[in-house]
């Protein structure tokens, strides 16, 4: 049965990305592959992911420099480094910059296996997932499944939109900067401006009017931010 967790697949070869699918996917987990990095993270930007599986030496920026971008846009996503035997140092350096683990190739698939329900583990038990469901009227927020839901019916919120509800949903009644919801969801070394912000709080405001008119829980406060007041 299917888990509900989603994994990224990230190498430059076809064998190497077919195999790991392959064993993914006989792990129930969802699983997406790309041979860039560029590739990546236009992904990442639509689809949720709970763990990226990339190579070291994966073609545009290379792994370690996709694991920094992922460590600072995506802090909730769990990576893992693939690395040849004679790269074990640079994998070393890796779990140093937020990596969690690494798997020297050639690899076994129930090492795979073995290794990514590890991960998965330890990312769940430090986050609390599993049953956590937040709750305000209609509208619910699953947290294992990174999904907001009204009566029970995804809405079909991309990563950015769920992030951007979910920091204000953890300040609930708290005044937000834009500042600081910019910090929380895009990453202190985001470049874009304040109106960033804006077009996705709209974006939230009309998924939310459209499948409940819950569009007055997100209040903006103007020249500052905005706010969560539970309905």
């Amino acid at each position: 049965m299917p888990t509900g967790l989603s994994i990224l697949i990230v190498d430059d070869e076809d064998s190497t990305r077919k195999l790991c699918r392959d064993i993914a996917v006989d792990a129930a987990l969802q699983a997406h592959t790309t041979g860039t990095t560029e590739q990546a993270l236009e992904l990442l930007e639509q689809t949720p992911v709970d763990i990226v599986l990339t190579d070291l030496k994966v073609p545009d920026v290379g792994g370690i420099e996709l694991l920094k971008l992922i460590r600072s846009k995506y802090p909730h996503i769990a990576v893992m480094m693939l690395t040849q035997y004679g790269s074990i140092e640079t994998a070393i350096t890796a779990t140093r910059l937020g990596a969690l683990d690494y798997i020297a190739k050639p690899f076994s698939p129930r090492e795979v296996v073995a290794r990514v329900r590890a991960v998965l583990r330890r990312v769940q038990g430090g986050r609390g997932l599993g049953s956590r469901v937040l709750r305000f009227g209609r509208l619910e927020i699953h947290e294992a499944a990174r999904e907001a839901r009204i009566d029970g019916v995804d809405i079909g919120l991309k990563p950015r939109e769920y992030q951007l509800l979910r920091a204000l949903v953890d300040n609930a009644g708290i005044a937000m900067s834009r500042e600081v919801l910019m910090r929380k969801v895009w990453g202190y070394d985001f470049d874009g401006g304040d109106r960033t912000v804006d077009v996705h709080i709209r974006r939230l405001r009309q998924k939310l009017v459209k499948e409940a008119g819950l569009a007055e829980c997100l209040q903006t406060l103007h020249g500052y931010g905005y706010k969560f007041s539970p309905p």
